[in-house]
Parts: structure tokens; sequence; C-alpha cells
């Protein structure tokens, strides 16, 4: 009887040990989930940041080669809006600057470079440069009257500042 007895109370310990482990084998999975589950939140939140900062990146790249390029380009278009200015007997050739100086600035224009809007605005330092400054009572407190070069931007970044002379 003892003999069994004591298989019985075996028995009984390996079942106590036996659900013990069950129910540290239930715990240490869910753990390990919960675990895996932050870290791949986290690296998921990583590869999103990494995204965005690499589109901003190329954005600011292409926006930086693209004003280099125009930059250099940009007193072909000047001589040209001078060569459209000058008043000429023929009317052809006076026609065909004016549909170079247009192409051009229509070219400008798809690339999102836009002129800075310069007389009857007000002076600023960032978009604008002073070559001069008149008194003038009519006019307003730092106000644009004259444009001498006009200034190109693409975005918010400037490519040329404008050349312009400053009332007061």
């Amino acid at each position: 009887m003892k003999k069994e007895e004591n298989n019985e109370s075996v028995n009984r310990e390996q079942e106590i040990q036996e659900k013990k482990q069950e129910k540290n084998e239930e715990v240490v999975p869910k753990q390990e989930y919960d675990e895996l589950d932050d870290r791949y939140k986290r690296i998921l939140a990583e590869f999103e940041n990494f995204k965005k900062r690499s589109i901003k990146e190329r954005e600011g790249l292409y926006n930086s080669i693209l004003s280099d390029i125009v930059e250099v380009i940009l007193p072909v278009v000047d001589n040209l809006e001078n060569a459209a200015k000058v008043d000429t007997q023929d009317l052809n050739y006076k026609q065909g600057v004016e549909l170079v100086l247009k192409q051009f600035k229509d070219v400008l224009k798809s690339k999102g470079i836009e002129e800075i809007k310069t007389v009857g605005e007000v002076f600023d330092p960032e978009l604008h440069e002073a070559v001069s400054s008149i008194q003038d009572d009519k006019l307003g407190e730092k106000e644009i009257v004259q444009e001498y070069r006009k200034g190109y931007k693409i975005g918010s970044r400037v490519i040329r500042h404008s050349m312009v002379v400053v009332a007061n």
C-alpha cells in the first residue's frame, strides 16, 4: 500500500509540475510575442521615417541641381528680354526673339521656376537685392520702384535675387 501511495503522490507531483510548465510555457510566448510586436512596430516606424527622409532629400537634391542649371541659363533669358525690348524695323525678327523668350519662360515655369515679384512690392532682403534707393513721399516705406534684373526662385529657394531700386 505504501508503494501505491508513493506512486500516487509521485504522479500528483508530476501532474503539478506539468501544469506549472504549461502555465510557464503560456506566459513565455505571450512575453515573447509582446517583445516581438513592440520591436516590429519600432522597426516599421523607423522605416517610415527613413522613406520620408529619403523623399525629402531626393527633392532637395533635384531642386539644387535644377537651380544650378537654371542659374547658368538665366543670363541668356536676360539677353533675350533685352533683345525683345529693342526697337527694330524687322518685325519678323522681333517676333522670333519674343517667341524664343516665351519658350524659355514656359520651360522654366514647367519646372516650377517662377519670377520674383518686384515693382510695387515691399522690399524683402531674402528675395531682393537693393542696388539703389530714392526719396519719394508719394511712395510707401521700402517700396520697390524699379527692377534692374529679374530674380527667380524654385519653391521657397531663391535661385537669383532681384536687383531693385527701393523708395524711402
